[in-house]
C-alpha cells in the first residue's frame, strides 16, 4: 500500500476538519497531582496511564484518527535517577499489559524517538508490539519516548543527507518532512498541555507550526472526558486561517453554499 501524503501547513492549505484529525498531548502535572494527595510522585505517574486509557478512548468515540502524546523526553533523563527508573519500569509494564488491548481494539501502535537508550526489553517490546499491531487503521497512537523536536529536525536532515553523499542541491521542506519520525501522520490540528505550564518543551516542533494550542491546569492523571471535550470544544471555536483573512474563509465559505 503507497504511503499517504499529507498536506503541509506551510506549503499548502490542509482541510480543517470540525474534529481534530490528529491531536497531540504532553501529559504534564503527573508528580503535582500526587504530592497533593501526599504520595510519591511515582504514584502520580502510575495513575496517568489509567488517564491516557481512557483519553484514547474518547478520542476514537469522538471520531479522532491519530493521538500522540509525550510519555518522556529527551531532557528528561535529567530528573532523579530512581524515578527515571521508575518511569522504565512502569513503560515496561505498561507495554507488557496494554499492547495487546490496542491489538484486540485494532489500533496501530508505535513509539518515535531515539529508543537507543533504553533496555533491550523495553525496544524489544515496542517492536513487537508495533509489528503485532501494523495492520490496523482503525485508530493511531504514537508513543513519544527519548524525544526531541530539535533531534527530530537534525535526525531528518541527516537521513537525506546520508542519501547522497557531496550533495550540494538544497533540502527542500519536503524532503525533510518525509523524513521526521512523524511522517505517517498529518500535523496535529490540536495540541493540548496539561498541568498549567504554557509551553511545547520541545515537542514536534516542526509538526506545531499551525497547531491549535491549548493549555490548562488540569493535571494529566484527572484529565476525563469532561476535559477532552472541553479541549476539542475550544478547538472548535478557532478560525483556522492559515495566513489567509477572515473575509478569505467567509467568501470560501459563501461560494461552497452557492455551489450546493
Amino acid at each position: 500500500m503507497p504511503e499517504t501524503v499529507f498536506s503541509s501547513s506551510t506549503r499548502g492549505i490542509p482541510e480543517a476538519s470540525a474534529v481534530p484529525r490528529h491531536i497531540a498531548i504532553i501529559m504534564d502535572g503527573n508528580g503535582r497531582w500526587a504530592r497533593k494527595r501526599f504520595m510519591p510522585r511515582v504514584a502520580g505517574h502510575s495513575r496517568g496511564v489509567e488517564a491516557l486509557r481512557t483519553v484514547v478512548r474518547g478520542c476514537m468515540e469522538r471520531g479522532v484518527e491519530y493521538l500522540t502524546v509525550f510519555a518522556f523526553s529527551s531532557e528528561n533523563w535529567r530528573r532523579p535517577q530512581d524515578e527515571v527508573s521508575f518511569l522504565m519500569q512502569l513503560f515496561l509494564k505498561a507495554l507488557q499489559k496494554e499492547v495487546g488491548r490496542l491489538h484486540d481494539n485494532a489500533i496501530r501502535f508505535r513509539v518515535v524517538g531515539d529508543l537507543s537508550a533504553f533496555d533491550e526489553r523495553i525496544v524489544s517490546m515496542v517492536r513487537e508490539g508495533e509489528a503485532l499491531t501494523a495492520g490496523h487503521n482503525r485508530f493511531n497512537l504514537t508513543i513519544a519516548a527519548n524525544y526531541g523536536g530539535r533531534w527530530d529536525i537534525l535526525n531528518a536532515m541527516n537521513r537525506v543527507l546520508a542519501n547522497e553523499p557531496g550533495r550540494t542541491a538544497p533540502v527542500t521542506e519536503e524532503e525533510l518532512a518525509a523524513n521526521l519520525s512523524m511522517s505517517f501522520a498529518p500535523e496535529p490540528d490540536l495540541f493540548i498541555r496539561t498541568g498549567g505550564e504554557k509551553r511545547i518543551s520541545n515537542f514536534m516542533l516542526w509538526q506545531l507550526a499551525y497547531t491549535e494550542l491549548y493549555f490548562t491546569d488540569t493535571l494529566w492523571p484527572d484529565f476525563n472526558l469532561a476535559a477532552l471535550d472541553h479541549a476539542i470544544g475550544s478547538y472548535k471555536g478557532r478560525e483556522r486561517r492559515f495566513g489567509r483573512t477572515s473575509e478569505q474563509l467567509q467568501q470560501g465559505a459563501d461560494g461552497a453554499q452557492r455551489n450546493a
